[in-house]
């Protein structure tokens, strides 16, 4: 059962910025990856699925209830950590952690203290002297502190250092295992990696790929790079025809006699009996990681900005 919905999804600003036509859903349990760098459209759709910006077409629901109109009522049951942390000014940690409190209507202390202590919290300093990774601490223990049944969260660990993104990383897994419903925004493979059970690329805006993590750590497709002892090996491999045996020839590097091949688990007998016929140095099985699956929806684009992280 669906608990977060995107149907057909537009909001159009202007100059190919927004989003087009985004649909994507996120069952009872799963953690849901969103991954695309800044400025592809993560946060103009979660900004939209908090109810905080009306869609020039399609719609948005949690819970089955339409985002824009019934803000107040999901916000009760969802934790957010925004893409920026935008904190009131004029108080302390402790008086903005008790003021999400007294709006979500829920306290559990118990909780609360769990949470300032696994993160090395102390929310007794002023808002506006907080550095960023304080600021992103305090806004990850308020989405967390009243138990929600449902976690958007974009961008979480930006401007936390190494050790809190592990810990940050481990707790989404604790909560994963308790059943909690996780929209996680990001453009950090390895936090993607992680933690989703399914994945959407987005890019310009648009989905460009939706599918489940495992799939792309189990696929049946596997490449190989193959170095042959010399040139003229290499050259009577390439020469050789097709003839049957599932080899399909990525590319190839005369000046290092060795080639990369693609193939399908079912034909890897095939590719072993071909093989055995040239003299062979090297062979390597080449994973395809996610950041290679990603990388090649963008491999056209040259300048990321910064915007990637492994």
């Amino acid at each position: 059962m669906s608990v977060i919905d995107v149907k057909h999804l537009t909001k159009d600003y202007g100059f190919g910025r927004g989003v087009f036509d985004v649909s994507f859903h996120v069952d009872e349990g799963e953690v849901f990856g969103f991954l695309g760098p800044n400025g592809a459209g993560k946060s103009t759709t979660i900004r939209h699925l908090m109810g905080f910006s009306r869609p020039d077409s399609g719609e948005t629901q949690i819970f089955g209830k339409e985002s824009f109109h019934k803000y107040s009522e999901i916000l009760r049951s969802v934790g957010y950590i925004p893409g920026e942390i935008a904190l009131p000014a004029g108080l302390t940690g402790w008086e903005f952690l008790r003021m999400m409190q007294s709006m979500q209507k829920h306290t559990d202390e118990a909780l609360l203290q769990h949470l300032l202590a696994l993160f090395e919290l102390d929310p007794s300093g002023d808002t506006k002297r907080m550095s960023l990774g304080v600021k992103r601490k305090l806004a990850v223990v308020a989405a967390f502190m009243s138990d929600p049944e449902v976690l958007i969260l974009d961008e979480p660990t930006s401007g936390l250092d190494p050790v809190m993104q592990d810990v940050f990383i481990d707790y989404v897994r604790e909560e994963k295992k308790r059943g909690k419903t996780i929209l996680l925004s990001s453009h950090i493979f390895s936090e993607v990696d992680a933690t989703c059970d399914r994945i959407a690329i987005i890019k310009d805006g648009k989905i460009v790929s939706d599918f489940v993590a495992d799939d792309l750590k189990h696929a049946s497709q596997k490449n190989y790079r193959i170095t042959f002892s010399d040139e003229t090996e290499l050259a009577a491999f390439l020469d050789r025809g097709t003839a049957g045996d599932g080899i399909s020839i990525l590319d190839h590097s005369l000046s290092g006699n060795s080639v990369t091949i693609a193939t399908d688990d079912r034909y890897i007998n095939n590719v072993i009996d071909t093989l055995s016929r040239y003299s062979i140095s090297g062979f390597t099985h080449l994973k395809e990681t996610l950041e290679d699956y990603f990388m090649s929806y963008y491999k056209e684009d040259r300048d990321f900005g910064g915007a990637l992280e492994k």
